[in-house]
């Protein structure tokens, strides 16, 4: 699985899902650190990358396009963790949800709960 960090995240979140033998780079990492909401979610759409924000404006992207991909995991409450235990909670999470993400979904995490809507949101 590959994902893309958004800026509103740690670059440690990248290098830690890695670790966690997944592909992972930082909007950073690919010139996208300055970036619009709708670039980032171009980029991740050509290049197949499931999006990890604490933006949930990447859903209203989704909802706009209608499409089931890319997929979006949003940290809900981000701010409020630190990028170790933000870290710690999606890596926690990633083999729940894993399938949903390569066939398309939204998943909402926060430290005690989580929520997943398969994409496209209106099919």
């Amino acid at each position: 699985m590959k994902f893309l960090v958004d800026a509103n995240l740690s670059p440690r979140l990248a290098k830690a899902l890695e670790a966690a033998e997944c592909q992972a780079v930082h909007v950073g990492d690919v010139g996208l650190l300055t970036a619009t909401d709708d670039e980032i979610f171009e980029f991740a759409a050509q290049n197949q990358y499931t999006i990890v924000s604490a933006d949930s404006d990447f859903g209203t992207l989704l909802a706009r396009h209608n499409t089931a991909h890319p997929s979006f995991v949003l940290l809900r409450h981000a701010n409020e963790l630190r990028p170790d235990d933000q870290i710690a909670l999606l890596v926690a999470n990633l083999p729940v949800v894993s399938e949903e993400l390569e066939e398309g979904a939204v998943v909402t995490i926060t430290p005690d709960r989580m929520r997943i809507r398969k994409l496209p949101m209106f099919p």
